[in-house]
């Protein structure tokens, strides 16, 4: 009988061994096998035989803001529970456990709880979903649970659409629509009127879709207000911009008036009033005319002309007709004379040759922070034609003002014009007014002008170009407009404009993740015809790795929506916009102006936009508060120069050199705080131990500036040294730190101007003198390296000296891809253009069998 009792027994022993073996090597405490396992509540031996039987399982949970989420797990009957997160045992000290027993069977019932931080589920983002289960054992066996998804809740801050506002007739159907931002969990969304809640439930009149949007099936006055579309899940509420809808009633026409009695024109009228009802409160007016005429009879037309009056009439009125037509005549032939003299001079080398020395812009000193710009290479005279000094005419020159002010003076700002003189011959002016300024806006007039402009925006340039192009300048702004030569059409003059928008006077959405990555452009006039493209430049302020980004470039309609023009990586040849993002620059080529922006979207949390963190404070301090003021920007010119004019009206003075601080969408916030500071002179007025300012006003970019205060007090007027170190950084993240070190009385901190590279190029420039390769060696450059060679001694090789290989096939879709090259090289090395580099890149490729650089005076 004895191996009966004993054989339940020694399996029990085995299993036990088996169990502290195993849980020994993932850090439990175990009771050796040689003696009888420690269990806190016995198992019945009626019940010995059972596996364990979860009563709870963990669910999924979110962690909303920073607050640890609890994982609860209960079985019976259990001996021990453990907790297993993402394939990983998770330590015994990190477990709560409960016993108790079942009262109606006695069974052992064990619980175990843990908590997880939102630094654990950070750590494998973008691997894969953060889980947990737990796992149960018994005398007879083990079970696991269910898996439970921990998750970071959030909810961004702009829907991806939101509703717009329109005017309905009386009874028509409204759709209003609306994307609610991405979330997590998914938002739900309702729909307000006026601020009051819409429920379909009540007002069968109204439906929500499916997919979020608002149905009114019948419009009724009532329906007229202000509709705004409300997001939420358990994280935050967001609210739409509001969308008006105007419900009217349809106007109509009163009966159409007798006709008139017949005029002295022959002539009698009708009219009717839109009086059925009258257009009030919005409502449009009758569609239609309200007067209408007829011709009289001519027994009813009253007799007021004799026979020999009439014939008068005629005569006179013929004799005015051949007048007209012989002035005609004589236009037509004028303007063609001028036209082909035009051609002529303009073809006629002398005439381009004559401005072709490179204008040279002289380089400002660079600043502590500023990238350097090579000075222009003593050798350049290898691309210089020399002028014909024995030409009577000069060529159009120079820079390019506003052609009228405030005084009424008239201003010559435009290309070529074309003067009459005594002997019938024309000569090309250089900039020179004629003497009767009303006369050459007469002829000017009769040319194919276009013209529109917004003269009275700040930050704007403006010129008037021509077939040989030129250029507008944003100082201090790294945005440029260049217009190459043939861009506008010959005999055409048109007048461009270049401007920064002010970010917060727009409304640029933003969907999910995305962010402004430069400022917003506008150039125009919009719809010019252009027969090149031109090439935008302006500054962006991602981290420049592909990979990491979905960039797109958005342009304003005329309705004033954004829409995608182009998506960078997917964009056709055949497309209308091109993009090419250097490591700090965005160059756009485009024949369509108008309005645009560069927006972009991280496809991952490693994903960063450059900030440009600045600190200024007053230049001198007579009280004992003292502040200190954090900007913290888009590393782009033309913030950092606005912020620079700001602190300008303010009397800041810089502390320290501009840092650069790399900001990942990570959803983590921006930090600053000071440190280090001698308790005993100065204090922080600040409660808390730093400032923070939130993810989303940064990631955003819709906002010019962020900046913060910090207000210090001196314990005593005598305390002029301020020393200390101030932080910036982003959680779990990049950071950078300012040294304070300075007298606030005696401020020899340098002067804010050595770390701001002076723009001082002229904003407008035409011809010539805006382009750095003189116009005739281009042209021979052209037609040396367009036509495909079989060595590759082409175009192809010019790209790749100029590390252009992946543009390739967006040079070959254009009828001369040389010309597109150096306009890219135009663009790029405007400042620091190297003639010599250039020449030394075309010896490279061979083709010195062109001439191109030993061209002789003979041959200018």
């Amino acid at each position: 009988m004895m191996p009966l009792h004993l054989g339940p027994i020694v399996r029990w022993r085995f299993r036990v061994m088996l169990a502290c073996s195993w849980i020994l090597s993932i850090g439990f405490t175990c009771i050796g096998a040689e003696h009888t396992a420690p269990v806190t509540h016995a198992v019945p031996a009626a019940f010995s035989d059972m596996l364990p039987e979860f009563l709870v399982e963990p669910d999924d949970v979110y962690i909303v803001k920073n607050k640890p989420v609890t994982l609860t797990c209960r079985s019976k009957p259990a001996t021990q529970i453990y907790f297993k997160c993402n394939g990983e045992w998770v330590h015994q000290d990190d477990h709560v456990i409960e016993h108790t027993i079942e009262p109606a069977t006695g069974l052992p019932i064990m619980q175990v709880m843990i908590d997880i931080t939102r630094q654990q589920v950070e750590k494998i983002f973008g691997l894969g979903d953060y889980w947990c289960q737990c796992v149960a054992w018994s005398t007879t066996g083990t079970q696991k649970s269910q898996k439970a998804y921990v998750r970071i809740a959030y909810l961004r801050k702009n829907f991806d659409e939101e509703p717009l506002g329109k005017e309905v007739a009386l009874d028509q159907e409204v759709l209003l629509r609306c994307h609610p931002p991405e979330g997590v969990p998914v938002a739900e969304v309702e729909w307000q009127r006026n601020e009051e809640l819409l429920d379909p439930k009540t007002d069968p009149n109204v439906f929500i879709t499916a997919d979020h949007h608002l149905i009114i099936k019948h419009a009724r006055l009532a329906d007229t207000g202000n509709y705004t579309c409300v997001a939420k899940n358990i994280v935050a509420r967001r609210k739409s911009t509001s969308a008006t809808v105007i419900v009217y009633v349809d106007g109509s026409w009163s009966e159409w008036s007798k006709w008139s009695v017949c005029g002295a024109d022959c002539a009698m009228w009708r009219s009717r009033e839109c009086t059925q009802p009258t257009p009030g409160t919005g409502g449009k007016d009758c569609q239609g005319v309200d007067l209408q005429s007829l011709n009289c009879t001519s027994e009813q037309c009253p007799q007021t002309a004799s026979g020999a009056e009439d014939m008068a009439l005629y005569v006179g009125m013929v004799a005015v007709a051949l007048c007209l037509t012989l002035l005609l005549i004589v236009v037509v032939l004028v303007y063609r004379r001028r036209k082909g003299s035009l051609d002529a001079d303009v073809a006629d080398s002398s005439i381009l040759t004559t401005g072709f020395q490179p204008m040279g812009v002289k380089p400002t000193k660079p600043g502590v922070w500023a990238p350097h710009r090579p000075p222009r290479s003593k050798n350049s005279h290898l691309l210089t034609i020399h002028p014909d000094l024995t030409t009577t005419t000069t060529s159009y020159q120079g820079t390019l003002r506003s052609r009228h002010d405030g005084t009424g003076k008239f201003s010559m700002t435009n290309g070529p014009l074309l003067e009459p003189l005594p002997n019938g011959s024309h000569t090309l002016h250089n900039g020179k007014l004629p003497s009767d300024p009303n006369d050459f806006m007469t002829r000017l007039s009769t040319q194919n002008y276009f013209k529109t402009l917004t003269r009275d925006s700040p930050n704007t340039s403006y010129g008037t170009f021509n077939f040989l192009g030129g250029r507008l300048t944003l100082p201090n702004t790294g945005i440029s407009l260049l217009i190459p030569p043939e861009a506008i059409p010959r005999g055409k003059i048109y007048e461009i404009y270049l401007t920064v928008q002010k970010k917060e006077d727009l409304r640029l959405p933003l969907a999910g993740g995305q962010t402004l990555l430069g400022p917003v452009v506008s150039c125009g006039p919009p719809g010019v015809m252009l027969t090149r493209s031109v090439i935008l430049s302006m500054d962006h302020c991602s981290d420049a790795v592909p990979e990491n980004w979905a960039v797109r470039l958005k342009k304003q309609t005329y309705e004033g929506t954004w829409e995608d023009v182009l998506v960078m990586g997917e964009e056709l040849v055949t497309d209308p916009y091109y993009c090419q993002l250097e490591a700090e620059t965005c160059r756009v080529f485009t024949e369509h102006l108008g309005r645009l922006a560069l927006v972009g979207e991280s496809l991952s949390m490693v994903a960063a936009k450059r900030l440009k963190l600045v600190l200024f404070a007053p230049a001198y301090c007579g009280t004992l508060e003292y502040s200190i003021r954090v900007y913290c920007m888009d590393d782009t010119q033309d913030v950092f120069a606005e912020v620079m004019e700001l602190e300008k009206q303010l009397g800041g003075r810089m502390i320290d050199e501009p840092r650069v601080l790399l900001f990942k969408d990570s959803y983590h916030n921006l930090r600053l705080s000071i440190h280090d500071m001698p308790q005993s002179q100065w204090r922080s007025k600040l409660l808390a131990s730093y400032q923070e300012i939130p993810f989303y006003h940064i990631w955003s970019g819709s906002q010019r500036s962020l900046h913060c205060t910090f207000t210090l007090e001196r314990l005593s007027l005598s305390t002029c040294e301020l020393t200390g170190q101030l932080c910036v950084w982003q959680v779990e993240g990049e950071g950078q730190s300012f040294s304070l070190d300075f007298n606030i009385a005696k401020d020899n901190r340098p002067l804010d101007s050595e770390f701001l590279l002076m723009d001082n190029c002229t904003p407008a420039l035409a011809g010539p003198s805006a382009f750095q390769i003189p116009y005739l060696i281009r042209q021979k450059i052209c037609s040396s390296l367009d036509a495909p060679c079989p060595n590759g001694a082409d175009w192809r090789l010019l790209a790749q000296r100029l590390k252009l290989e992946r543009h390739m096939s967006f040079f070959a879709s254009k009828p001369s891809p040389t010309s597109v090259i150096l306009d890219w090289w135009e663009a790029q090395h405007f400042h620091s253009g190297n003639l010599n580099q250039l020449a030394a890149v075309m010896a490279e490729i061979g083709k010195q069998e062109a001439m191109i650089f030993l061209v002789s005076d003979g041959e200018c």
